[in-house]
């Protein structure tokens, strides 16, 4: 979990989240994992890391 701060919110504010999706995409292709392989290294559902990859959520 990200603490909140003043300094965190600047730098989520200057995310791209579509660029920060496709380098998730891309890096998760350079492994040959599925978004349900990396979800569940993560520990987090599958739904998640696709919402992220389309970045339609940062969280």
């Amino acid at each position: 979990m990200i603490p909140d701060s003043p300094m965190t919110d600047a730098f989520l504010s200057g995310l791209d989240h579509a660029k920060t999706g496709a380098l998730i995409r891309r890096l998760r292709l350079e492994q040959k994992l599925t978004q349900a392989e990396l979800a569940q290294k993560l520990h987090i559902s599958h739904k998640t890391v696709s919402k992220w990859e389309r970045g339609v959520s940062h969280s």
